[in-house]
């Protein structure tokens, strides 16, 4: 098992292909990512079209890093639906979260992130891992 299967996402494991129940007329999906590990750290990229980054909220919780947007609609905008008859209407808002479970060797501090053309950016450093120690036995 490779540092990276430590990436996997809580809402892959319950829903297996990144879908989610449609709740309170809003679509809910959990965008897909690539993640990437180089020698001295690791690069998460996801595809976020039509949200910026006022909407996403990115959190670390000890290990646990939680990236989650809430798109809601205006009130302006319900009162231009009743006005106008939609003969089709694929734009809606979104709801979405993912959770990664972060490798030991990620350094907290050096994680940042920045959004730019629908895509959120996400790099974390790797701190040094200390080797294995040897422990000596001592006689009785």
């Amino acid at each position: 098992m490779n540092e990276l299967t430590l990436f996997d996402s809580l809402l892959n494991d319950v829903f297996g292909d990144n879908k989610l129940p449609v709740a309170y007329n809003k679509a809910m999906y959990a965008p897909r990512v690539d993640v990437k590990e180089e020698k001295d750290a690791y690069t998460i990229e996801m595809d976020l079209p039509g949200h910026s980054e006022k909407d996403v909220n990115i959190e670390l919780d000890h290990d646990n890093l939680t990236i989650e947007s809430v798109a809601q609609e205006t009130k302006e905008e319900k009162k231009e639906d009743k006005k106008t008859k939609y003969i089709l209407k694929e734009r809606r808002s979104s709801t979405f979260a993912r959770r990664f479970t972060l490798p030991s060797d990620v350094d907290a501090k050096s994680i940042n992130a920045s959004f730019k053309n629908g895509v959120l950016t996400i790099n974390m450093q790797k701190k040094s891992v200390e080797a294995p120690k040897k422990i000596e036995i001592l006689a009785s």
